[in-house]
């Protein structure tokens, strides 16, 4: 594959990816979400999605797949592990979400499907 496509390649599926997660935010807002933010870049990872529900701040992975199984699969442990830390740095530098608590969830998006929210997705996994 030459460099040319790669990049095709990439740019594609980085625009994919942005518009899987402005379905994603849609889908949480009509659940009653509020979006604090897109795409948070911390030392520890980079947060899809960042929502709060009450005192609830759900860390939202963002992963366009054709099963619920797959994505689930995708997210590894160590990833998990640092969406985690990440939500926690996060809530603890703004003073309104200390107290939050925060749980990892799951958005998975599929062709020809409405999008499933698995929040808690990997039960304290």
């Amino acid at each position: 594959m030459s460099l040319e496509a790669r990049r095709a390649r990439g740019t594609a599926a980085r625009r994919d990816g942005r518009r899987a997660e402005v379905w994603a935010a849609i889908w949480l807002m009509a659940k009653g979400y509020r979006i604090l933010g897109f795409r948070l870049k911390t030392p520890q990872a980079e947060i899809d999605l960042l929502a709060l529900r009450g005192r609830v701040l759900a860390v939202v992975e963002v992963k366009r797949r054709v099963s619920l199984a797959i994505a689930l699969e995708t997210v590894t442990q160590d990833q998990r592990d640092r969406l985690r830390r990440a939500g926690a740095t996060l809530a603890a530098r703004r003073p309104g979400l200390q107290d939050a608590a925060i749980r990892l969830d799951l958005i998975a998006l599929a062709p020809g499907r409405l999008p499933r929210h698995s929040p808690d997705a990997w039960n304290g996994a």
